[in-house]
């Protein structure tokens, strides 16, 4: 074999080597890409497992969850309506008192003073009066005579009642029965009008204040009962009182307030609550899960289970509340609303019932 012959021999083999370097990677990718392919038509065939509920015509109450807070049935803070110091204080902190308990007493040794002249000097008007008066029905004076003297007496009495009125206001008095908070001062202490002394609340019952959307307006009124809970989780039953007249311009809103019993004190003025307000019953609604209603660019829609497969069917929602949203239309009872592994469903997907509610 000559040269020439080696060198063809050689070119040949060094392109055959090149062309299956070449080809056989792309036949391999093509296998590879062809099992994925069928691995994802396999798995896109797969049945998925799903929940369903037969639609049926039930009673549903519309409830609307609210917040609201607690406040007390009466409070009122402690101050002086007058100045002076303090001479004695009547109340223990977080104590009862009774209404007409006198709880705060200012200095009024001057008042006191004023009263005891105002009274001698009204029992000397009493008896030039009584004096007058006899001379009068005897025609010994005149008339214009006695009416002075009854002047001087009626004078002195008014007196008498603004001392007493003055010493009162350096007292302070419960207005109500209730409980006392912290004092802020102590006997001896210089208080004015604007200095605070302590809180009286009465916290059984206690009011619990919310407000409801303006579309529920003429939905409730007054004798509603109310479900309250607090934030230990305890439910507790009040019921409407007081709706307020107007709806509030800034909000939009309806200010409502209820009344709710507190033997044991466990609501606390101030305290958050969650409001569950029953607004009306409907009668014949088809519902379904929450989860089962689904949204996309052309509205609602849930997957009915129709021979195996998820069929999808618009809908208009209702009522909705925190389980459950009322259907209006689009589905008819006996038709069978899959309500789980919605979001992984397509149209016609092949499904199959793991369990079914009849609702």
């Amino acid at each position: 074999m000559n040269s020439k012959s080696v060198k063809n021999i050689s070119i040949a083999g060094f392109v055959i080597v090149v062309l299956g370097l070449l080809i056989v990677p792309r036949f391999c990718s093509k296998k590879e890409v062809g099992a994925e392919g069928a691995g994802v038509r396999r798995e896109g065939g797969a049945v998925i497992a799903v929940n369903v509920q037969i639609a049926k015509p039930s009673s549903f109450e519309n409830t609307l969850q609210i917040s609201g807070s607690v406040i007390s049935n009466e409070e009122v803070e402690l101050r002086m309506e007058t100045s002076g110091k303090i001479i004695a204080i009547n109340f223990k902190e977080g104590g009862k008192v009774n209404k007409g308990d006198l709880l705060v007493k200012v200095n009024d040794a001057d008042l006191q003073a004023q009263l005891q002249k105002a009274e001698i000097r009204k029992k000397l008007a009493e008896d030039k009066e009584y004096r007058q008066k006899t001379l009068l029905e005897k025609k010994g004076i005149s008339q214009e005579t006695y009416d002075v003297a009854l002047n001087d007496l009626n004078s002195a009495k008014a007196d008498i009642e603004n001392l007493k009125a003055l010493i009162a206001k350096t007292e302070i008095r419960a207005p109500f029965n209730g409980t006392i908070g912290l004092r802020y001062v102590s006997e001896g202490s210089y208080v004015s009008s604007s200095t605070r002394i302590a809180t009286l609340q009465n916290i059984n019952p206690v009011k619990i204040n919310f407000s409801i959307p303006q579309r529920y307006a003429t939905e409730v009124s007054v004798g509603n009962p109310i479900s309250i809970k607090s934030s230990s989780g305890k439910t507790y039953q009040a019921k409407i009182y007081a709706i307020e007249p107007k709806i509030d311009p800034a909000t939009r809103a309806l200010q409502v307030r209820a009344i709710c019993p507190n033997e044991r004190g466990e609501l606390i003025p101030g305290s958050y609550l969650g409001i569950t307000l029953a607004l009306n019953d409907v009668k014949n609604a088809i519902t379904i899960p929450t989860q089962a209603l689904a949204l996309d660019i052309s509205g609602e829609r849930v997957f009915l289970y129709k021979n195996g497969s998820a069929v999808p069917q618009k809908v208009e929602s209702g009522i909705r509340t925190e389980d459950e949203v009322q259907i209006v239309s689009g589905i008819a009872p006996g038709d069978t609303i899959i309500t789980t592994g919605v979001m992984q469903l397509r149209p016609r997907a092949k499904v199959r019932i793991m369990n079914a509610e009849n609702k």
